[in-house]
């Protein structure tokens, strides 16, 4: 207190981890690593005068290690942590695919019905995106890199104990622990992508996961087929293991620390408990307008609900002093935008893939289906690889996301004429791919600089619970079309879906531009990113 009798602002103070790592806490909550520090408390937690030995004789289970020196120096240090994010977004996307091939082999091999084995799926669904967003406010307030690799491990484990599941009932239970893993992983996979990259980079590297996700998604039908004809329906989930227990090493070994934290003095349990309610009714209330077998009168009780869930969740993150997703992202006009962006890509991107085999029925086998549906993962793929070296560096996300979202709906509109023609459908899925491959990662990027770095698994995870309720609307949307419209024909199913894309291309030129803030924000940018790779 000044002699003046006022008030001086607060000032930092310095918390030190279990593994001996120093943070500066600034006055608004954000924790930043002080490497220079960190030197001196080496070996020890210390509060007050209690000091406690680092567990297992040398750096405790539940802090991030630090990457070898050659490692961390290595000017491709950026793109080897990108290319273990990648990792986990290929496995996501190729169990996420390829389970539901295992469907007949598991009503013969538990003598269960379809609507009993369809749990398999729906269950993981439920965990993954109730628990996406409490992961990634975990992930924040305590590293990264620890609740990634972690979610390696839970993954990894939760794929082993499905093979070796003896009824349906286990194999489900075993399907929530999985799903919780992989809540986990992508939580952070995009947080990871954009903390581990120059923010001049930020989306190419997204880019460079989207691909990474477009090729699980192409492989999975394709390597399910493969494996259930083969091997058997476990092979799908055996397949992960070799696949985790490769990337918890490198993840280990090639994924920075975690610069900036944000401040967890307490986990909003009410709030995460709330939107557990809220996105489960939700998921569940779609899956019966896609087929699920339930009466009807669950599904308008399932969305009160949601709705009401979903009301007082936003009441809690407006009163709890640590809310979920923090204030400053609720205040954010950009954010609402971009999370509705990505609603609507991820609805459009999956909405084919169920019902293109829907008018293909009786026209082929089901390799032949599957290389068509591949052209829309394969022209995801292409678009977001390409992108950054066909568009100039100056032509903003929002303008990237707009031109992408339109190729998509013109590729849909022109599907309404050509439903007929298998090349037509063909080409035309791979030019909506492309638009997709566009649209996605500059609008990822647009919700990613929405916050800080402090905050980048809480919105990573918005990311991936946007995907997760967008690919399940989707599904019911085009399921509800079809049902409306006759299976022969998919016009009004294709309209739909133009009409969603449509509208992203709409939201994204909504979106208002960041202003850079100068050179002073430059040269901020550039002292945060260089210690970042700790």
């Amino acid at each position: 207190m000044p002699s003046d009798g006022s008030s001086s602002p607060p000032a930092a103070s310095l918390l030190t981890s279990v593994d001996g790592s120093v943070f500066t806490i600034r006055p608004d909550g954000t924790r930043t690593r002080d490497n220079r520090a960190t030197a001196c408390f080496a070996g020890t937690y210390s509060v007050g005068v209690t000091s406690f030995p680092e567990m297992f004789g040398y750096r405790s289970i539940l802090t991030e290690a630090p990457r070898p020196e050659s490692i961390r120096g290595n000017p491709r240090a950026p793109w080897l942590a990108v290319g273990v994010v990648c990792f986990g977004a290929l496995m996501g996307q190729l169990d996420a695919s390829v389970v539901t091939l295992t469907f007949r082999p598991m009503e013969r091999a538990f003598t269960a019905p379809l609507a009993a084995v369809q749990w398999v799926s729906l269950a993981y669904l439920l965990v993954l995106v109730a628990l996406v967003t409490p992961a990634g406010r975990l992930a924040d307030g305590v590293g990264r890199k620890l609740i990634y690799t972690y979610g390696f491990v839970v993954f990894t484990l939760g794929s082993a104990a499905c093979g070796l599941a003896p009824s349906l009932t286990i194999l489900i239970v075993c399907r929530l622990a999985q799903a919780a893993g992989a809540a986990m992983l992508q939580a952070n996979s995009v947080a990871l992508v954009t903390t581990s990259v120059p923010p001049r980079r930020m989306r190419l590297a997204l880019s460079v996961q989207a691909a990474a996700q477009s090729v699980g998604l192409a492989l999975g039908p394709t390597l399910g087929g493969l494996l259930t004809q083969t091997v058997g329906w476990r092979a799908v989930y055996w397949i992960n293991v070799p696949v985790g227990v490769a990337a918890v090493i490198a993840g280990r070994y090639l994924l920075p620390r975690t610069r900036h934290l944000s401040r967890t003095d307490s986990f909003d349990w009410l709030g995460a408990a709330l939107l557990a309610v809220a996105t489960t009714a939700l998921l569940v209330a779609l899956s019966v307008i896609a087929g699920l077998p339930a009466p009807g009168w669950l599904t308008v009780m399932l969305a009160a609900i949601a709705l009401a869930s979903a009301a007082a969740f936003g009441a809690r993150q407006r009163s709890a002093r640590f809310p979920l997703i923090p204030r400053a992202l609720l205040r954010s006009a950009r954010l609402p935008l971009g999370l509705a962006g990505a609603f609507l890509g991820y609805l459009v991107l999956f909405g084919p893939l169920v019902l293109v085999p829907q008018l293909l029925d009786g026209q082929g086998n089901a390799v032949r289906t599957g290389l068509i549906l591949s052209a829309l993962p394969v022209g995801f793929g292409l678009a977001a690889l390409t992108a950054e070296s066909l568009f100039p560096a100056a032509v903003p996300n929002r303008i990237r996301g707009c031109v992408g979202a339109a190729v998509s709906a013109a590729g849909l509109i022109m599907l309404i004429f050509v439903a007929g023609s298998t090349a037509g459908i063909a080409v035309l899925l791979g030019l909506t791919g492309l638009g997709l491959g566009l649209f996605v990662p500059a609008n990822n990027a647009v919700i990613m600089r929405s916050g800080t770095a402090s905050s980048a698994a809480v919105l990573g995870g918005l990311v991936s619970m946007a995907r997760g309720i967008g690919t399940t609307f989707g599904i019911a949307l085009v399921t509800l079309a079809l049902h409306l419209g006759g299976t022969s024909d998919g016009s009004l199913a294709f309209a739909v879906l133009a009409a969603a894309v449509a509208g992203a291309a709409l939201m994204a030129m909504t979106i208002s531009p960041l202003s850079s803030g100068g050179p002073r924000a430059v040269a901020r940018q550039a002292r945060e990113h260089s210690s970042v790779f700790s």
